[in-house]
């Protein structure tokens, strides 16, 4: 599958050139694609339209929950979460921010070939708030009070508490909102697009796959600032900088290790799986003849 992330931003706004990819695309299919279209016209119609539309409903994606957007919407709160000094309220503040923005992305990337219950996604949402608040309270308090670190460990510790607490938090997130896949199954469909059946199976690797892409995908981003910053901030010209031009350099810093984090992440595991048809519940093997099924992993 096309990587969504790599659509031009321009065209990701623009609802004509959607609707273009998209009638372009149904007429690939149906055998009248116009005179003097390329492959690179069809893929860049297929990347405009996996990277807007969500794959099972159809629907738009609000451009702040794509994957394409995730980084110009995260930067912010990631640099927030890295800013030195915190109080416990702002790091708390920030966590809260990062889950609420976490489990709006994957709501809006989900799996939707079954309805989710509105009362799952909120206990999903309450539940990761409330694990990312108490990872990086309760760190964050017993290295401040502790004896055992010298300062300067003390401070390197801090910095890097928001990596456990949001690793922690977005497989709350993943696992609590999607939680009725598990029991319910997600679609499954053989090569030539006919839907077998809802597949607990495949429910359970989707699950896994994207819980350890959220775990992976927040080492680089809190991690690798912190080591970059704590670097800087040992030359001259940043210890006699202004707090703007400071956070002018996390901000870019953030940016950086963020739109490296992204694309390395999502593309740990294909947003589209397959099992084969062996793997599947006795009932699904017998509705097909294929020998392969694929399901959408969700993002």
């Amino acid at each position: 599958m096309p990587d969504a992330g790599s659509i031009d931003t321009v065209a990701s706004c623009l609802w004509p050139q959607l609707q273009q990819s998209v009638d372009l695309l149904v007429q690939f299919k149906a055998g009248t694609v116009p005179p003097g279209t390329t492959a690179a016209d069809l893929w860049r119609a297929r990347k405009v339209k996996e990277a807007i539309l969500h794959p099972d409903t159809g629907e738009k994606i609000p451009m702040p929950f794509r994957m394409s957007g995730f980084v110009p919407f995260g930067t912010p709160i990631v640099v927030g979460m890295l800013l030195p000094n915190q109080s416990l309220a702002r790091t708390l503040f920030w966590q809260w921010a990062n889950q609420s923005h976490n489990a709006a992305v994957n709501y809006c990337n989900r799996n939707a070939s079954n309805p989710t219950p509105m009362s799952r996604m909120l206990a999903g949402y309450v539940g990761a708030v409330t694990s990312a608040m108490t990872v990086a309270g309760g760190l964050t308090e017993i290295l401040r009070r502790t004896s055992q670190l010298s300062p300067v460990a003390r401070a390197w510790a801090l910095r890097l508490v928001p990596y456990p607490a949001t690793a922690t938090a977005n497989v709350c997130n993943v696992v609590l909102m999607r939680m009725n896949e598990l029991h319910e199954g997600i679609a499954v469909t053989a090569p030539d697009g006919t839907v077998v059946g809802n597949s607990r199976v495949a429910a359970r690797r989707a699950l896994t796959e994207t819980a350890l892409t959220r775990i992976a995908l927040p080492l680089p981003v809190l991690v690798l600032p912190a080591v970059i910053m704590s670097q800087l901030e040992h030359l001259r010209w940043m210890q006699q900088a202004r707090p703007a031009l400071r956070l002018a350099v996390q901000a870019a810093v953030c940016t950086a290790s963020f739109g490296l984090a992204l694309p390395l992440a999502i593309s740990l595991f294909p947003q589209y799986g397959s099992l084969l048809v062996d793997q599947l519940e006795p009932e699904l093997r017998a509705a097909t003849t294929a020998s392969v099924v694929w399901y959408n992993k969700g993002l």
